[in-house]
């Protein structure tokens, strides 16, 4: 029996492993450039957006440190401290930044260019404002301290929106995250 199964094994071709895996790595390259690629470009979209929300976070702070200062005659200054804060602390010239105080003075920052509008007069009325980051609805002026709709009390508010453009690092591989992030808040300074 034996030499009948050394004599079978000599006839049959040998087993070869050569390149085996080389091919397996061929195979199952192109799903880890895949998954390589979507955690590079997730994580830098995570990484921007924490840095807008810090930014928006400390003109928030900063909006409501310096609320005597939501009027008629300071609350240019206020805007554009604050959007100066803001751009800074979310990456400079990248980053575009619009600071309204209560629907009166306002600074838009826009690839580092500054331009001021609002009327300031606005600044001494109480509003109740709503909407969100990409477009804030200030309504018209009401009694301080009346209700609002949603349960907040009418006042004076400071509200700040700031935006990155995101550009992925692989640009062929955008998993759907945009091409801009925008992060805003407002503030019931008083």
């Amino acid at each position: 029996m034996r030499s009948m199964i050394g004599a079978l094994r000599r006839r049959l071709p040998a087993r070869h492993d050569d390149g085996v895996a080389a091919l397996e790595f061929g195979l199952l390259a192109p799903m880890f450039v895949m998954i390589f690629a979507g955690g590079v470009n997730v994580g830098d979209a995570v990484v921007l957006q924490i840095r807008l929300d810090g930014a928006v976070a400390a003109g928030m702070n900063y909006a409501l440190v310096n609320a005597s200062s939501v009027s008629s005659t300071s609350g240019a200054t206020l805007a554009g401290n604050i959007a100066t804060l803001v751009s800074t602390s979310a990456g400079g010239t990248a980053a575009n930044v619009t600071v309204v105080v209560n629907n009166g003075p306002s600074e838009t920052i826009t690839n580092g260019t500054t331009a001021t509008s609002g009327t300031a007069s606005n600044a001494n009325n109480c509003y109740c404002p709503t909407g969100s980051p990409s477009s804030w609805t200030w309504g018209n002026a009401v009694t301080c301290g009346n209700s609002c709709n949603g349960g907040i009390t009418a006042g004076k508010f400071v509200t700040v929106t700031a935006s990155y453009s995101f550009t992925p690092f692989f640009s062929a591989f955008n998993f759907g995250l945009g091409s801009t992030i925008t992060i805003g808040s407002a503030a019931q300074t008083q």
